[in-house]
């Protein structure tokens, strides 16, 4: 599939909630941290790229990963892997992305806004989230 047959699409990535002080940052293209941030008080964190949706929709990018034919998630890292090697935490927090309605990419193309995808940053043992979170709301920003 050529890149003529995809649009790109903004993504905003939003932890509501996340643990005070704990680094949190997407994962680069290259397996690296990239726009590191943490919470002071506990104030929601965002964090914003972009994604190319094909037909299927099959989706492509630097953020985007991949586990089988079909999933397709973004890795939001957590503490040592966000690069703060002080951290007592070494996890990843992961998106998935592959099961968004295609009415609402259809609608992001279209009015060229964000998918907003909100996430809860603080397990119920009140450390930082990881493994596979679920959303708790995804729409047009």
């Amino acid at each position: 599939m050529g890149r003529e047959q995809q649009s790109e699409i903004a993504f905003r990535i939003v932890i509501e909630q996340p643990v005070p002080g704990v680094l949190h940052s997407l994962q680069g293209k290259d397996d690296r941290p990239l726009d590191p941030k943490a919470s002071r008080m506990g104030e929601a964190l965002a964090f914003d790229f972009s994604v190319r949706v094909g037909p299927g929709p099959k989706f492509f990018g630097d953020q985007v990963r991949r586990e089988g034919p079909e999933r397709r998630f973004v890795y939001i890292r957590v503490g040592q892997m966000a690069g703060d090697a002080a951290s007592p935490w070494s996890r990843r927090m992961k998106i998935d992305i592959h099961d968004i309605d295609q009415e609402l990419l259809d609608a992001a193309a279209k009015d060229m806004r964000p998918i907003e995808i909100a996430i809860i940053g603080t397990g119920k043992d009140g450390t930082p989230a990881c493994a596979t979170v679920r959303p708790t709301m995804r729409r047009i920003a």
